[in-house]
Formats: C-alpha cells, sequence, structure tokens
C-alpha cells in the first residue's frame, strides 16, 4: 500500500503540473488582461467569452494554493494576475460586491451580488493572502465578508440567501445556472460559504467569524444533511420549506469532505466529531454512484428514479478527496480502492492526454461530452484541489 500511494502522490504532482501548465499556456489573455472566458471542447479560444467571477476567483485559489507545493515563481505571478484582474475588474468598489460577469474588454455586463460568487472570491483571497500577506486582498476579503453577513444572511430562520441587485435589493432569478431550481437557499451556495469563511478564518483569526462557521455548520447540519439517506437536500425557500430534487453525487462527496474539514478549522470538538460521521455515512450513501469503471456518475432522480447517465470531470475529483478521507477516519481498505479504481478511470477517460485539461466527462457509452475545457464553470479548482490535498494527506 505504502508503494501504491508513493506512486499516486507522485502522478498526482505531474498531474497538478500539467493542469496548471495548460492554464498558463492557453487561457492567459494578452490583449486585454486577464484570463480568456471560454475554451471549447476541441481547444478553440473564445476571445469575445464573457468573463465570470466564480472562474476568476478559482483561478486565483489555484494558483495561490499550487505555489505552496510548487514554489514556483510563474504559478505565483499568474495567482497575482488574478488578484490584480478581480481587483480593478470584478470588484464592484461603488457598492462594494463582485460583478457575476464582465465583457471581454472589463466592463459590467451581469452586475448581479450572486452570493456564491462572493464566496469563491473569499476564498481564493485568503488564500492569496497566505502566500503573499497582501494586505489589500485580506482587506478585500474581510469586507466581502462583512457584505454577505449584512445582506445575506437571514437573521430571523438562520441560514443565507442566495442572489441580490448590484445596489443589494431583492432580485428575482436567484439562480446560479439554469438548471437550479429558482430557490432563496440552496445547498450548493452554504457550501461554499462555509468553505470561504474557514479559509479566511485560517489567515484571519476574528472570533466572531468562528461562531459564524460553527452556526453555518449547524445549519447545514441541521437542513441540508439528510441523516436517513446519506444524502444531502439540494433547495430550500427562506423559511425552510424543502423543493425536493435531485441526489447530486458529486456535491454528497465534496461536502463529506469539506464540512469536516471546516469543522477542524472552528476547532469546535463536538462539530468535529459529528462531521466525521457524516464524512463515513456520506460517502458510504455516495458508493450508490459509483459505476464498475470505477467512475462517479452525476445524478440520480429518486421521484422517476432515473440516473443522469453522465460522468463529469468534477465529481471524480471530488470522489478522490472523499472517500481517501473515510480512508483516513475508519482505516477500511474498501475506501482506498475506491480511489485507486476512480484515478484509473479519470486517467483513463477523463484527463486529455493529448492537449491537457480534462474533459467536461463522458457519457454513458464512453463518448466524450462537447462541452467548454475552460469556461464559466470549467475552472481548474476541482481537479488542482484533488491532486493538492492528496499529495499533502499522502
Amino acid at each position: 500500500m505504502q508503494k501504491e500511494l508513493k506512486n499516486l502522490k507522485i502522478e498526482l504532482k505531474l498531474e497538478l503540473q500539467s493542469i496548471l501548465s495548460y492554464w498558463m499556456e492557453n487561457t492567459v489573455d494578452q490583449k486585454r488582461g486577464g484570463f480568456i472566458g471560454q475554451i471549447d471542447y476541441n481547444n478553440n479560444t473564445n476571445e469575445e467569452a464573457e468573463k465570470g467571477s466564480v472562474l476568476n476567483a478559482r483561478l486565483l485559489w489555484t494558483f495561490s494554493a499550487a505555489y505552496k507545493i510548487s514554489h514556483n515563481r510563474e504559478h505565483l505571478d499568474t495567482a497575482k494576475r488574478a488578484f490584480e484582474y478581480i481587483s480593478i475588474y470584478f470588484h464592484d468598489v461603488e457598492f462594494g460586491g463582485i460583478f457575476w460577469s464582465i465583457n471581454p474588454d472589463g466592463t459590467p455586463k451581469d452586475t448581479k451580488n450572486q452570493i456564491y460568487a462572493l464566496a469563491f472570491v473569499i476564498y481564493g483571497l485568503s488564500e492569496y493572502f497566505s502566500v503573499t500577506q497582501d494586505k489589500k486582498a485580506l482587506e478585500m476579503a474581510i469586507d466581502l465578508y462583512k457584505k454577505i453577513q449584512k445582506y445575506s444572511y437571514d437573521p430571523i430562520n438562520g441560514g443565507y440567501l442566495e442572489a441580490f441587485t448590484r445596489d443589494w435589493q431583492p432580485i428575482e432569478d436567484l439562480r446560479l445556472s439554469e438548471k437550479d431550481a429558482n430557490e432563496k437557499k440552496t445547498m450548493n451556495t452554504h457550501l461554499h460559504i462555509i468553505e470561504g469563511y474557514a479559509n479566511l478564518y485560517k489567515v484571519w483569526k476574528n472570533e466572531s467569524l468562528r461562531k459564524v462557521i460553527i452556526e453555518l455548520l449547524e445549519t447545514i447540519e441541521k437542513y441540508f444533511i439528510n441523516t436517513e439517506t446519506g444524502h444531502l437536500r439540494l433547495f430550500f425557500d427562506e423559511n425552510w420549506v424543502e423543493k425536493k430534487d435531485v441526489v447530486s453525487y458529486g456535491h454528497d462527496i465534496e461536502a463529506a469532505w469539506l464540512l469536516l474539514q471546516c469543522a477542524k478549522i472552528s476547532e469546535d470538538s463536538t462539530l468535529i466529531s459529528r462531521f466525521k460521521k457524516h464524512a463515513i455515512q456520506i460517502a458510504d450513501a455516495t458508493k450508490e454512484g459509483i459505476d464498475t469503471d470505477g467512475g462517479l456518475w452525476y445524478e440520480y432522480d429518486p421521484e422517476t428514479q432515473e440516473l443522469m447517465a453522465e460522468k463529469h470531470w468534477w465529481p471524480q475529483a471530488e470522489l478522490m478527496i472523499g472517500y481517501f478521507t473515510a480512508w483516513q477516519l475508519s482505516g477500511k481498505q474498501e475506501y482506498l480502492d475506491i480511489v485507486f479504481k476512480n484515478w484509473d478511470f479519470t486517467q483513463k477517460y477523463i484527463i486529455d492526454k493529448e492537449k491537457g485539461e480534462w474533459f467536461w466527462g463522458i457519457n454513458s457509452d464512453y463518448s466524450k461530452i462537447k462541452k467548454d475545457k475552460a469556461g464559466f464553470w470549467k475552472c481548474p479548482y476541482h481537479n488542482s484541489r484533488a491532486c493538492i490535498e492528496l499529495i499533502h494527506r499522502i
């Protein structure tokens, strides 16, 4: 096993380098600054694509986190490029939010404050601060945290509301994407708020922030984790009335390890103990979504009993961390075997060995899903994070 883990670590280091090289070589926008908004399945660059705040925040996090392993100056320079671009073009100085998207020339396009995006910018800024000690990054992260607490936090029912206009007024369309339910409180946004807040607390030991993290973990545990099934509940209204939806295997296994990590950062021993149990239960429940080839299916609809028979890139990355965590907690070999089998699947079907990066995914017949290689939702965060987390853990 030691030999297998050592080989896995070597392979993950090589893959991390490959992912980072792809983004540095293909996505830097030399004409207009920042990064190009879209590269398609065939590696064709679309210089006229809008630029998304989530992609840019994830680039900031990725290259900052990777620098801690690589000590490669180019990675730090790329992180700095992302930070400066976000500071100048995405940060709404007038109202203190983050533009959801901008045009290729840097002018605002969609100016709504989607809390999910603010959370990711906090995640990226705090990681960047941890490697640079740039106080401007920390100040911006703290200010965004305060904006979320002021406008998004629900003081009556708890939890966080999804989105607002540029000047923080209520907004009709709250959705992250067209596939999402138009509800006021979602698992996805809460998961990434806690992710951003916990990362901020690592560099800013503010006691009120720690209390907010603890409250948020308790809220997630109460409403989003279904302890009967081991899956996550996804959508609620402001009064915590659930809107039934699909089982999202990728989000399940991502939450399994990420929430435990946040609990550990909070240093609350009771929560750590509870989230260790959740991590195992969710990992066990997610097994139903793993195919015989080791790949993780995308979604399942319990109402219609229909499987969304696609295997996307990001659930594979989250599976590796989630089941490695389950192995670390339990010592059971079966969890580690799932990691190795999934990594074999990912290498065989998901990684683009010819042009670099990971494909969007595959269909049930193993044909490639012809969606972005880089884009609004196709970022180097899930796959690079899987490499980084497992390199550290091994």
